[in-house]
């Protein structure tokens, strides 16, 4: 008896305090949130504005995947205008390693310039002194010139017969 008593107060307790408006019992999506109101947006200023940049850039550390591969920020990047070989071709260990060696402890800095046609963002990377990596893998016999996405901005710098070494001579 003495427990039915207790139960009955209990409930009756709970009953007043809901009712009361101490707590809010509509679910989550429909409770109401103070209004802030919005900041209103400052009129433009023509001698105060900057440009917008031409390209996005990403900046950070890399993980590099392969020799003309890299990701940043969770973002793959593939290097802008040149071809490395693949990690199963006789040079695609040495490129990787070369390209790992010029990136360790560096932040790079990838100016976004298209996304290919496997998804991957293609992107000039560059050092933190200023140097394209995709110039320096060319450069070291590492990598070639791509043409066809370059425009041929590479080509002066690959070593001699590099195409030849790297790829039989009819892979591209």
């Amino acid at each position: 008896m003495e427990v039915l008593v207790l139960i009955i107060i209990i409930a009756g307790c709970c009953a007043f305090y809901f009712k009361s408006g101490r707590v809010d019992h509509r679910p989550p999506s429909r409770q109401t949130r103070p209004h802030t109101p919005r900041p209103t947006p400052r009129p433009f200023n023509a001698q105060t504005a900057k440009p917008k940049a031409a390209h996005p850039t990403l900046c950070g550390q890399a993980f590099v995947i392969d020799g003309d591969s890299i990701v940043i920020k969770k973002t793959q990047i593939r290097l802008f205008g040149v071809d490395a070989p693949e990690m199963n071709h006789p040079f695609g260990k040495k490129a990787k390693w070369a390209l790992l060696a010029m990136c360790k402890g560096q932040t790079i800095q990838a100016e976004i310039t298209a996304e290919d046609a496997h998804g991957r963002t293609v992107a000039k990377c560059y050092l933190p002194d200023g140097r394209d990596l995709s110039q320096e893998m060319v450069k070291l016999g590492l990598a070639i010139d791509w043409p066809k996405y370059s425009g041929g901005k590479y080509a002066e710098f690959e070593p001699p017969d590099i195409r030849k070494k790297l790829w039989l001579a009819d892979a591209r």
